[in-house]
């Protein structure tokens, strides 16, 4: 699981449609997810810190979970398929006790900002859906790669094999 950070709201131009953008810690790595208007004004206000007179959806099941004894533990971004995204809610209460709830990434993340709670992506999702924002640092790391690549000798692959004789077996 890689944490990442709400980065902020963009607008598909093709479309119009909002998209939501997580970046992981290092800003090596960004996650565009499509999402509803609805979700979308919610994560603004909350980016913004625009405090509205009354409970919105996203408040309200805040409160909820706070008045059945639990607190939002983490987000989890967990699975990508066909363009679509999968997340879950990890509530925890004071005994220790974890529940496991469904939610589309939209709703988790404007739950999870709202309470400063952890999102976490899977590397599957990850690999499937990002796009790099640190091309330079890629390329640098593809030229050491090479580098190590263009310098490997037989010999190195000889001491592997010796080596990982001891650990195999025959079955």
């Amino acid at each position: 699981m890689i944490e990442m950070k709400v980065m902020g709201i963009a607008l598909d131009t093709r479309t119009g449609s909002p998209i939501v953008v997580l970046h992981d810690k290092e800003n090596r790595r960004a996650l565009p997810i499509w999402i509803g208007s609805a979700e979308a004004s919610a994560i603004i206000r909350k980016i913004e810190n625009l405090n509205v007179a009354r409970p919105m959806t996203h408040d309200l099941i805040i409160n909820v979970i706070k008045e059945t004894g639990y607190t939002l533990e983490k987000v989890e971004i967990n699975d990508v398929e066909k363009e679509t995204y999968y997340s879950t809610l990890y509530l925890t209460n004071d005994e220790g006790n974890t529940i496991e709830i469904d939610s589309r990434p939209s709703d988790a993340i404007a739950i999870a900002i709202r309470v400063e709670a952890p999102i976490y992506v899977t590397a599957n999702v990850l690999s499937n859906g990002s796009v790099s924002t640190d091309s330079a640092k890629d390329e640098e790391e593809a030229q050491e790669f090479k580098k190590f690549i263009q310098d490997i000798k037989p010999s190195d692959f000889e001491k592997l094999l010796k080596d990982n004789d001891h650990h195999e077996s025959d079955q």
